[in-house]
C-alpha cells in the first residue's frame, strides 16, 4: 500500500458510536484512503467528461451513436473470462437493501444470486452503510442472524451467492474525508467490502462479486478495471479474482456494450438490463428534445421501442463475447388482500420472464422472495441448461435509430398523479433513511422515483397534452401536487403523515420537477438534506 502522507477523517454527525465499528478499523480506512488518493482524480475527470459530452449533444455538435474510434473492438474476435462454476447458473437473482433481515431472507429465497445494494436501495446515512457492511461480513461468515419478536432468522445450508452493488461514480461519501475531500461513494463501498470479505470468501472457495451501476462509457469501465487490479495487488488477491456484472442503465452505455465488456474482460461477468434507470437516463439525456417525451411509465414496456432494441442487443453482444446477459427487474410484491389483483400481477411477471428467457437472457431479477419461484418456474421450463450462452441471436440487428425509438402511448392525468404520489412517498422514505419501500404493490427504489420526477419535469417543460386534463402548466402541476399530497395523507393516516417528512419531500419533488434545467440525480439534493441534518 502507498505510504503517501495525508489526513483522513470520519465525520459521524449525529450518528454516534460508529467509529468503534470494526468496519471502520484503521487498516480498512487506510485501504479506502489509498484507493481514493489513487483514483479520485480520475473519477472527477470522467464526471467532467460526461458533462462535456452531454453539452456537445445538447448543442448539436454530437449525437448518440456507436463510436467510430472503437470499431475494431466491436469487430474483434475476443471473449471475456468464463464465469466461475458457482455462478454459471444465475437464472433468478433477487435484489434489495443491505439491512439484516432482508439479507437473510434474500439469501434464503431460493434465488441463485442475491445482489445487496448500497446504491438505489440504500439511503447513504453512515449508520446504514456501516451496519450494511457488518451485515454482509456476517453473511459471508455464515454467522448472520436476526430476531424479531418470537421469530429468529438464520441462513439455510446453501444460500444464494452474494453480489454487492457499490454506489455509482457520481455519488460522494462525505462522511469519510481523505486529505480534506470527500471519497467517491463507490470506492468507499467497494473498498470496505473487499477489505473485510476477500479472505473470508477465499477460505470458503468463493470470490468477491460485484454489480457496477450507472456507467456511461467504456472509459468508466476501464477505471473500475484499474481499481480491481490495484485492490487485488494491495490485498494480495490473485488477478482476475474480482468479478463484476455491469448494469446497462444509461443511454450512452447502450452504444458501448462491446467496449465495456472488453475493458473488464478478465473481471467481467456480463451485462444486465437495468430497465428502470435506463428509462430515466433516456429522459435525462434527451431532456433538451421535445421529440423525446415519453408516455406514461406503465406504457413504456420491454417489448416496445428503445427498451426492446437495447435488451436484444445486450443478449447478442454478451453471448458473442461469452458473457451472461441478465434480464431486468420484476418489482411486483404480493397483494395479500386481493387474490384477483395478485394473480393479475403475477401474470405480468410470468409474461415478462417468458419474453426474457425466449429472447436469450441467462437470468432475471426480482425484488421480492415470493417472486423467486414464479420466475424460476419459467426459466427452469425454458432454459434446461445452466445458461444460454450458446444462443447467439445472430438474427438481431440494432441500429442507433432503434436505440432511440420512442414507444407509442399516451400521457395522462392519471399517470401524472401516480408519478407525484410515488415520487413524494419515495423521497419521504429516503429522508427517513429508508432507500427501498413498497408503494402501490411495487417495490420502489431511487430508480423508479427518478422516472416519476423526470416524467413530470419533461411533461411540464414541454407542455404535454395529458389525457384527462389538457396541457400541463406550472399552476396545474402545483395544484395537482397539493391534491395528491392530501391523497397520500388519507392513505397513510394523519398520525403517520404528521410524524413523517412529507412536506420536505413535496418541496424537493416540486423543486426537481419545476427546475429550469434538468437535475442530474434526485439523490444529490436529497443527500445535502441528510448532511445538514447530521445523518
Amino acid at each position: 500500500m502507498s505510504n503517501q502522507q495525508g489526513s483522513t477523517e470520519v465525520v459521524t454527525g449525529s450518528q454516534t458510536g460508529l467509529r468503534e465499528s470494526a468496519i471502520l478499523s484503521p487498516d480498512a480506512l487506510a485501504f479506502v484512503a489509498h484507493l481514493t488518493r489513487r483514483f479520485r482524480g480520475r473519477v472527477k475527470e470522467l464526471l467532467l467528461a460526461r458533462a462535456a459530452r452531454q453539452q456537445k449533444i445538447v448543442q448539436g455538435d454530437a449525437s448518440f451513436g456507436f463510436l467510430t474510434e472503437t470499431e475494431s473492438v466491436r469487430r474483434g474476435d475476443w471473449t471475456v473470462s468464463p464465469p466461475p462454476a458457482e455462478v454459471e447458473d444465475r437464472r433468478v437473482e433477487i435484489t434489495g437493501p443491505v439491512d439484516r433481515k432482508m439479507i437473510i431472507n434474500a439469501l434464503n429465497s431460493g434465488a441463485s444470486v442475491f445482489m445487496a445494494d448500497f446504491e438505489d436501495s440504500t439511503c447513504p446515512t453512515l449508520s446504514n452503510l456501516v451496519q450494511g457492511q457488518e451485515n454482509l461480513r456476517d453473511a459471508n461468515l455464515r454467522t448472520i442472524t436476526f430476531e424479531q419478536g418470537d421469530k429468529r432468522y438464520k441462513l439455510v445450508e446453501k444460500p444464494a451467492v452474494l453480489f454487492v452493488r457499490p454506489r455509482g461514480w457520481h455519488l460522494e461519501e462525505r462522511h469519510f474525508l481523505v486529505d480534506g475531500e470527500a471519497t467517491p461513494g463507490g470506492l468507499f463501498d467497494f473498498g470496505l467490502y473487499l477489505f473485510h470479505n476477500a479472505k473470508i470468501l477465499a477460505d470458503r472457495g468463493s470470490q468477491p462479486y460485484f454489480y457496477l451501476p450507472k456507467l456511461e462509457s467504456h472509459l468508466e469501465a476501464r477505471l473500475w478495471n484499474e481499481v480491481f487490479l490495484e485492490a487485488s495487488a494491495v490485498l494480495g488477491i490473485p488477478r482476475g479474482t474480482i468479478r463484476a456484472t455491469v448494469l446497462i442503465e444509461t443511454l450512452p452505455a447502450a452504444f458501448e456494450m462491446d467496449e465495456i465488456l472488453h475493458e473488464l474482460r478478465e473481471h467481467s461477468l456480463g451485462l444486465n438490463c437495468g430497465r428502470w434507470d435506463y428509462i430515466f437516463s433516456f429522459i435525462k439525456k434527451q431532456s433538451h428534445l421535445a421529440s423525446a417525451v415519453l408516455p406514461d411509465r406503465g406504457q413504456v414496456t420491454m417489448d416496445k421501442g428503445f427498451l426492446r432494441a437495447y435488451s436484444e442487443l445486450l443478449v447478442r453482444t454478451c453471448h458473442r463475447r461469452g458473457a451472461h446477459a441478465m434480464g431486468g427487474m420484476a418489482a411486483q410484491i404480493p397483494i395479500k388482500n386481493d387474490p384477483a389483483a395478485n394473480e393479475a400481477a403475477l401474470a405480468k411477471v410470468r409474461a415478462d420472464k417468458l419474453r426474457e428467457v425466449r429472447a436469450g437472457h441467462d437470468g432475471t431479477w426480482v425484488a421480492h422472495p415470493a417472486l423467486v419461484p414464479v420466475a424460476k418456474e419459467i426459466f427452469d421450463r425454458e432454459m434446461p441448461g445452466k445458461n444460454q450462452l450458446d444462443k447467439l441471436r445472430q438474427d438481431v440487428t440494432v441500429s442507433a435509430a432503434d436505440l432511440l425509438g420512442i414507444p407509442q402511448g399516451t400521457c395522462t392525468d392519471v399517470g401524472l398523479r401516480h408519478n407525484i404520489r410515488v415520487g413524494v412517498q419515495y423521497i419521504e422514505a429516503w429522508l427517513r433513511g429508508v432507500g427501498c419501500v413498497p408503494i402501490y404493490n411495487l417495490m420502489e427504489d431511487a430508480a423508479t422515483a427518478e422516472i416519476s420526477r423526470a416524467q413530470v419535469w419533461q411533461w411540464l417543460h414541454y407542455g404535454a397534452d395529458l389525457e384527462g386534463r389538457g396541457k400541463l402548466d406550472l399552476a396545474g402541476l402545483q395544484k395537482a401536487v397539493e391534491e395528491e399530497l392530501l391523497q397520500v395523507r388519507a392513505e397513510v393516516g394523519d398520525a403517520r403523515f404528521a410524524e413523517g417528512r412529507f412536506e420536505a419531500a413535496k418541496d424537493i419533488f416540486l423543486a426537481l420537477s419545476t427546475a429550469e434545467r434538468f437535475t442530474e440525480f434526485l439523490t444529490l439534493p436529497a443527500y445535502e438534506t441528510l448532511l445538514r441534518e447530521g445523518q
